[in-house]
C-alpha cells in the first residue's frame, strides 16, 4: 500500500490506492446508469411541471410542449443525465455503508448548488428576473434530492450495493 503523509510527518496507509475490484466497478456503473435514467425522468418531469402545470415561461426553459423535444431540451436533458450519472457514482462512494444523514445531504446540496449556481451565473449575465434565478437553484436541488431518494430506495431494495471497499 502507498504511504501518504498526514501533514504532521507520520505515514498513514492509503487503502483507497488499491485497485478497485471489478465487482465494485460494476456496482458503480449500475448506480451511474440508475442515476442517469432517474435524472432524465426527473428533469423531464420538472420541465413539464415548470412549463405546463405552473405555466412559467422562464427564459432558460421551454415555452411549451410544442418545443419539448427540440434541440434545447435534448441538450439540457443530456446534461442532466450526465450530472445524474456522476452524482450517483459519487453518492455511492460518499455514503458507503454509513447511516450518516449528513453525508448524503452534503452530496445532494453540493451537486445541487453547483448545478444551480452555474445556471444562475448564466442567468445573471442574461439579466433574468430574480425569481427565475431562485427557481433555477431550487430545480437543481430538487433534481438531486429526487436522485438521492431513488438511489436510497435502490440500495434498500438490494438492486444497488453501497461502496464497501475496506
Amino acid at each position: 500500500m502507498a504511504q501518504v503523509t498526514d501533514g504532521a510527518g507520520s505515514g498513514v496507509s492509503d487503502n483507497f490506492t488499491a485497485t478497485l475490484s471489478w465487482r465494485e466497478r460494476w456496482e458503480s456503473l449500475k448506480a451511474g446508469m440508475v442515476g442517469a435514467i432517474a435524472a432524465g425522468l426527473l428533469f423531464s418531469l420538472l420541465t413539464v411541471l415548470e412549463t405546463q402545470v405552473l405555466a412559467l415561461d422562464l427564459p432558460i426553459r421551454l415555452s411549451g410542449l410544442h418545443r419539448a423535444w427540440g434541440i434545447s431540451f435534448l441538450i439540457s436533458l443530456a446534461i442532466a443525465m450526465l450530472a445524474g450519472f456522476l452524482f450517483a457514482v459519487t453518492y455511492r462512494y460518499v455514503i458507503r455503508q454509513d447511516q450518516n444523514f449528513h453525508l448524503g445531504s452534503g452530496a445532494v446540496m453540493a451537486f445541487g448548488l453547483v448545478r444551480g449556481l452555474a445556471q444562475v451565473d448564466v442567468g445573471v449575465q442574461a439579466q433574468f428576473a430574480p425569481v427565475t434565478l431562485v427557481i433555477m437553484v431550487l430545480e437543481s436541488v430538487l433534481l438531486f434530492v429526487g436522485l438521492r431518494l431513488v438511489l436510497d430506495g435502490a440500495i434498500a431494495q438490494g438492486w444497488l450495493k453501497p461502496f464497501s471497499h475496506s
